[in-house]
């Protein structure tokens, strides 16, 4: 009879170094320590940490912390690649926000991590059919991060939105891989099409504070929008755009706009 081994552990280094810092963390603020024990530490990997945040923080007297926590578990239970999405999200933040020393921040403290995750559960449902399920989520989502994305927009992976205050992302928008944008941005429509009305952003795009796409347009794959620009028709890739209304001012400057997170326009590009 063959000998039965003992299943390995599957092995988390990322999940491993957020409950790391958490430990840290409670060691050095114990007035926090039923706080991260609750959100992090009580849990035994990612998704279930994530699953109890995006509960606590969209439940509410209409829907129980218990019904939203069982509806973001079988998402990801039924589509893995969230968990991906999620990961190289956390990923994006660690690596371009200068205030992100931790991966423990975004999970426990950043509203457009958490939005996004929340996000991400809302587009499931509204793939799977749930559209009223889908529409709660989103209200929930823009009551309490002010972030305003429609589930049925599609969001690619490694997202940043840097303080997400005032975000508007509408229904037939499509944001690609990598891209970073700050606050009060707009992906909007110009008027009352239900057709595909909202704009396309390419991969690794930065967009700047208060900067709105209108419209059914491109922008090109790491290209840079200025903040406070109006951007109302395509952006060629690997461009600058500013204005009100957006013109090319430049070239984007270098390779990852969204990674290098440079805002700053040069003396000719104004």
């Amino acid at each position: 009879m063959a000998e039965l081994k003992p299943k390995l552990a599957e092995v988390d280094p990322v999940w491993d170094r957020i409950t790391e810092e958490a430990q840290t963390a409670v060691a050095k603020e114990p007035l926090v320590g039923g706080f991260i024990h609750a959100c992090i530490l009580h849990h035994k990997s990612i998704e279930k940490a994530l699953s109890y945040r995006i509960a606590a923080k969209l439940a509410s007297n209409e829907m129980s912390m218990m019904v939203v926590r069982e509806v973001v578990e079988q998402a990801y239970e039924a589509e893995p690649d969230l968990l991906q999405a999620a990961r190289a999200d956390l990923v994006a933040i660690y690596e371009r926000d200068p205030a992100c020393h931790r991966l423990l921040q975004p999970i426990l403290y950043f509203k457009g991590y958490q939005a996004i995750q929340a996000y991400r559960i809302g587009h499931h449902l509204w793939t799977q059919g749930h559209f009223d399920l889908a529409y709660f989520f989103q209200m929930r989502i823009s009551e309490i991060f002010g972030v305003d994305i429609h589930p049925a927009a599609r969001m690619g992976k490694g997202i940043m939105i840097d303080h997400a205050h005032s975000i508007v992302i509408g229904e037939t928008a499509v944001v690609g891989d990598n891209v970073s944008m700050l606050h009060s941005v707009t992906l909007g429509g110009t008027g009352k099409e239900e057709e595909d009305r909202h704009p396309k952003i390419g991969d690794g795009v930065l967009i700047g504070a208060g900067a709105k796409v209108l419209g059914n347009i491109s922008v090109g794959y790491c290209s840079r929008i200025a903040a406070g620009s109006v951007v109302l028709e395509d952006v060629p890739p690997c461009k600058t755009v500013a204005g009100i209304p957006a013109r090319i001012v430049g070239e984007a400057g270098c390779e990852q706009p969204s990674v290098s997170m440079n805002h700053m326009l040069g003396p000719h590009e104004t």
